[in-house]
């Protein structure tokens, strides 16, 4: 159950918003929106989907859910919105009045919306940026949440065995994840040479040899974590060892250039930078380099003409890849420093003081 500070904290950002920008009313349909008004609700019937099969309309005094009649009891008796102060508007399946609703609700004024709808202005980043920074029910839910698919994946990798196909290891993960309600949002898996060939290499039915790849996005309450892990099974060549590492340092020095009130094309910049320090200049060129995330998979991708500035409490996941290797967790900027959502449970690690910050990182394990 969403508690009172959570619930008066996103009607303070979104009605200090309609505010500053002369709006009447704000219209989320989006999944991600949806999620994160309602405090970790689920709007959406496909899991896969960016749009929510009901929307919220919040006013400057009143908020509302608009439902058809198929959606509309799910909404109250289990998303639990009513104790959130969300007031029903219920429409038949069969006669699309929603567009009707929000016209007698809002009256004269006008609309924002997360996507193009009659009437009202789409400003889909701006409305973005109110979720960014996570509140500290937020952070409780996330932190269990990274917790809990590190030990999942790490688990299954551990239990993974030469001769068995990348979609069938790919196949337990999600087995395990659903035991939990953890949507998998992005999976990505490859085996031996697949893994120096493509950048996004979604599963395939190749047998393991002896180097595998696992990398998922998952979701619970509308958060999304996203990490990678290795395995190899025999001892691992000298050669990719010290391009993991490598890879493993890259990645620290972008979390701990991760400090809210910083553009992120500076991290990018300083990330770029160590790729050079550890002899692979190149390589950022081959894979975006990762960025913010929450309630999306990213929010936005840092490139070199990013200007979001970073947030406090706000999650990233950088990515930086050296072929053959890649580097991926999930961690929450923070004046203090990066806080590790996603981090090794029960892998062997790596121990990096990186720029005065100290890391423990998850190695390639040996089986």
């Amino acid at each position: 159950m969403a508690s009172q500070r959570e619930i008066l904290e996103k009607e303070r950002r979104v009605r200090e918003f309609l505010g500053a920008r002369g709006f009447k009313g704000l219209l989320l349909k989006r999944q991600a929106n949806f999620s994160w008004m309602s405090c970790g609700g689920l709007n959406a019937v496909g899991i896969a989907t960016d749009m929510g099969s009901t929307s919220v309309l919040i006013l400057e005094d009143a908020k509302y859910v608009i439902s058809n009649n198929i959606e509309a009891r799910r909404m109250i008796e289990e998303e639990g919105l009513a104790h959130q102060g969300f007031l029903l508007e219920e429409f038949p399946w069969h006669q699309d009045r929603e567009e009707e609703i929000v016209r007698e609700l809002l009256g004269d004024g006008r609309l924002a919306s997360d996507v193009p709808f009659p009437g009202a202005q789409a400003i889909p980043e701006e409305i973005g940026r109110l979720r960014y920074s996570l509140t500290p029910d937020e952070v409780e839910r996330y932190k269990w949440l990274g917790q809990r698919v590190s030990a999942l994946l790490e688990r299954v990798l551990q239990e993974t065995r030469p001769g068995e196909k990348e979609c069938e290891v790919v196949g337990r993960l999600a087995h395990e994840l659903w035991k939990e309600r953890i949507d998998f949002v992005t999976l990505m898996a490859a085996a031996d040479e697949r893994i120096y060939r493509f950048r996004h290499p979604i599963p395939s039915e190749r047998p393991i040899e002896r180097y595998f790849m696992l990398s998922v996005n998952a979701r619970k309450w509308g958060l999304i974590v996203s990490l990678t892990r290795f395995v190899h099974f025999g001892r691992v060549p000298e050669e990719l060892r010290a391009r993991y590492k490598a890879n493993v340092h890259v990645d620290c020095v972008f979390m701990a250039g991760t400090r809210p009130g910083i553009q992120a094309r500076e991290v990018l910049l300083r990330g770029m930078e160590a790729y050079r320090q550890v002899g692979y200049p190149e390589e950022w060129k081959l894979h975006h380099q990762g960025g913010a995330l929450g309630y999306t998979g990213r929010d936005y991708r840092a490139n070199l003409q990013t200007q979001e500035l970073i947030q406090e409490n706000q999650p990233f996941t950088w990515n930086p890849s050296i072929t053959g290797t890649k580097s991926e967790d999930t961690i929450l900027a923070t004046k203090e420093g990066p806080v590790m959502i996603t981090h090794p449970v029960s892998y062997p690690s790596l121990e990096l003081q990186v720029e005065g910050v100290s890391f423990l990182r998850p190695d390639i394990l040996v089986a």
